[in-house]
């Protein structure tokens, strides 16, 4: 766990991260992109750290990977990359850098050293994992490659690297329904989101078999309450992340992955729109879209909000925070990862 007055301490000695509204104006080009969301007062605390992690960057050969539920200082001011997660494992094999810093969640970072070991992935919070990764094991893909004889392993990337050497090919929420359809088995064992896997049974031909996991942000969601939503203002789109339970999916307007969803919405420029997601979302795309008002029905992911411009300036400073996989483990995952990716691609996904 990160000592967090040490770390405040050693930026102290070498970084000025006094809150300073001069440099906030001198950095009134990045402020454009998310001043509907981030108050002119934060935007001048932030500014100093913004400008220490990008000046850094560049002394490292850094890129910053940052998911698209990372707040809007991070998502808009520091990430040299943004999307979800199929988008960023795939820019983690192209990035011509010598450093990696994962703005998103353990297995990310996991997935980037796994497809480029010779680089330095650091992550700024070792404590920000996940639930849904954390609810299954390779000895419970084993279990459920015992119960189904012969049926391929589809593992959602929401996994640790012990789990993607265990499967057979990965998927993301953007390409699982055609991951699961390109298997050449009738059964196909999806792992670990069971609300994943049943949505994906219901557009796909095959029989889709599941691990009971479930993503502690995506499961608050109800169809009451999005159909309470609706009563209250009949003009609202809803669209939803396909991690919800499949009463919710079929409540919305429109569902896909996070950049499914921030495509839907940049398409449609709905005049409401609610995300049935993580937090941030929205705020993230609220100065690109100003004639759609976003309803907000927030439930935040604890464990992407450990990751903060603080946390991520003292990555960088110090190197600390590298991630490492076993060889072994990190060459079958890669197999699993590297699979999706090219299907990914062959499918033009």
């Amino acid at each position: 766990m990160l000592d967090i007055p040490h770390v405040r301490s050693v930026l102290a000695e070498h970084y000025d991260l006094t809150p300073s509204p001069e440099l906030a104006e001198e950095m009134k080009d990045i402020y454009d992109k998310m001043d509907r969301v981030v108050s002119p007062a934060d935007w001048a605390i932030y500014a100093p750290y913004v400008k220490a992690i990008n000046e850094l960057k560049k002394k490292r050969n850094a890129v910053i990977l940052g998911h698209n539920y990372m707040t809007p200082e991070i998502f808009h001011a520091v990430s040299d990359f943004v999307g979800d997660s199929l988008q960023l494992a795939m820019k983690a094999t192209e990035v011509d850098a010598d450093v990696i810093v994962q703005a998103g969640v353990h297995f990310m970072a996991e997935t980037s050293k796994i497809l480029s070991p010779e680089k330095i992935v650091l992550m700024p919070d070792m404590e920000a994992g996940c639930s849904l990764a954390e609810s299954i094991t390779a000895e419970g893909v084993e279990e459920m490659r015992a119960k189904y004889p012969g049926a391929p392993v589809v593992s959602y990337v929401n996994t640790t690297a012990e789990v993607k050497a265990a499967s057979d090919i990965c998927c993301t929420s953007a390409n699982a329904v055609q991951i699961v359809d390109a298997m050449d088995s009738d059964t196909v064992i999806m792992t670990p989101d069971q609300f994943l896997a049943q949505n994906v049974a219901n557009q796909s031909k095959k029989k889709v078999v599941y691990w009971p996991g479930s993503c502690i942000v995506h499961e608050l969601y109800t169809a009451d309450d999005l159909r309470a939503y609706r009563e209250m203002d009949p003009e609202v789109k809803i669209i939803a992340h396909p991690e919800c339970t499949p009463d919710v999916v079929a409540e919305s307007d429109f569902t896909g992955s996070t950049s499914g969803i921030i495509k839907w919405v940049h398409d449609n420029k709905p005049a409401k729109a609610m995300l049935v997601t993580e937090c941030s979302m929205a705020s993230n795309i609220a100065d690109e879209l100003p004639e759609v008002e976003f309803a907000k029905p927030c439930n935040m992911c604890p464990y992407m909000k450990k990751i903060t411009l603080e946390k991520i300036l003292y990555a960088l400073h110090t190197m600390e925070g590298q991630v490492e996989v076993d060889p072994e483990v990190a060459e079958k995952a890669r197999l699993s990862v590297q699979r999706m990716i090219d299907l990914s691609r062959k499918l033009g996904l």
